[in-house]
């Protein structure tokens, strides 16, 4: 959300560099409370170059990656850059479905403009079709809106879930939701979700995939921007009919954080990354599946304020997609590369793949695991189009 953007705070002081040139390395202590446990020390000594405000090369991150070459088997657009529907496209998410892969993002002039819709393609398991709009910020209202922020998930049983927001900016949008009972070629009318005293507009996800938890539920990463960036869950237990909201779980103070994802680590415990306004990911736990969350506190992974979006895999360990940067120049810098990082505790972050690494902007990654094992990525390229990366996990070696 480029509108979003514009809104900044200074780095949060675990990512502010200590006096004098050149390279700066700290220890970053963090102290993170989880309930029932005393208090757990994770001391982690990192090199932060980027905070520092040099250069992105200097860090230790992977060369750019080449399709077929290790873990990356294939990289493509949705659609041609010359043959484009529409001007500009942003924020696309991805779903597995029967037969194949359905992606949706949304599009039109320029985001915010009363034009922008949601649009759908779907992957039949050797190409991907023709995009269509499924739905406009007209519908049932009275007067034009642009849409934003789609977000499609398949629960075990039931229809294909799309959600997505209308009105005239984040601050003040509406959540939505379409179903599709064909896997994604036709859809239902738009159905409001409601609001709840606790954040105003019900949202649904705001930007990454639900969760579907052991009792079924879905628990969908939210977050709102009208009282600060907080973010907060919003639970269903009859997909989208009724809704429940738990937090916000930060003040939007010591972190301004937004567009949640959740991993999951066993026995009920669950984390939460998030993108901030302090060049910094967040995090926070929860031992209770979810029902309660202890303090926001920031990861060692810089963040330039752009979308990200993680995995648990199927082997445990969980898959992290993000701008491995901060907004400070020089090149590159804010949204000119695009990494992918690994952890199997979820604290210690090892950087194994360089998507992207050119001027322009690759950002707003949308990423899943398909029953053969596969990671699938897509995100914004240029603004232009949508790419879809194949990745295989089982190449990845560690940690």
């Amino acid at each position: 959300m480029s509108a979003c953007d514009k809104r900044n705070a200074p780095p949060h002081p675990a990512l502010s560099p200590q006096g004098g040139r050149g390279r700066t390395s700290r220890t970053v202590t963090n102290c993170v409370l989880h309930p029932g446990d005393c208090a757990v020390l994770l001391v982690s000594t990192i090199t932060l170059s980027l905070a520092a405000g040099l250069p992105a090369e200097e860090a230790s991150l992977p060369p750019l990656a080449k399709p077929g070459e290790g873990a990356y088997l294939k990289g493509e657009l949705i659609y041609d850059l010359e043959n484009r529907p529409t001007p500009q496209c942003h924020a696309s998410t991805i779903v597995e479905v029967p037969g194949g892969l359905v992606a949706a993002w949304f599009a039109g002039t320029r985001e915010s403009h009363n034009d922008v819709g949601i649009r759908v393609a779907r992957h039949d398991g050797r190409s991907w079709g023709k995009s269509v709009e499924v739905v406009t910020g007209a519908e049932g209202e009275a007067r034009d809106y642009p849409c934003w922020n789609p977000v499609l998930f398949q629960p075990k049983t039931g229809p294909l879930l799309l959600f997505y927001k209308v009105g005239p900016s984040p601050s003040s949008w509406w959540g939505l939701l379409i179903t599709s009972k064909d896997h994604g070629q036709t859809w239902s009318k738009p159905v409001k979700l409601g609001r709840h005293e606790a954040i105003g507009h019900l949202l649904g996800p705001v930007k990454n995939k639900p969760v579907q938890l052991p009792d079924g539920a879905l628990l969908c990463p939210s977050s709102t921007e009208h009282q600060g960036w907080r973010a907060h869950f919003e639970l269903t237990r009859d997909l989208g009919k009724t809704w429940e909201v738990i937090g916000p779980i930060n003040d939007g103070k010591e972190f301004g954080a937004i567009q949640p994802s959740v991993l999951f680590h066993g026995g009920g415990r669950l984390q939460v990354l998030c993108r901030s306004r302090q060049e910094v990911i967040t995090q926070c736990w929860s031992e209770d599946g979810g029902r309660t969350w202890g303090p926001m506190t920031a990861t060692t992974l810089p963040n330039p304020n752009a979308g990200t979006d993680a995995v648990t895999l199927a082997d445990g360990r969980h898959l992290l997609v993000y701008n491995h940067t901060t907004r400070k120049p020089p090149f590159p810098s804010g949204r000119n590369m695009l990494n992918v990082a690994i952890s199997r505790d979820g604290q210690n972050w090892r950087p194994v793949l360089t998507l992207e690494r050119d001027k322009g902007e690759f950002s707003y990654p949308a990423v899943i695991q398909t029953a053969d094992g596969l990671v699938h990525i897509t995100y914004t390229y240029q603004r232009q189009s949508v790419k879809h990366v194949i990745v295989d996990p089982k190449k990845i070696a560690g940690p």
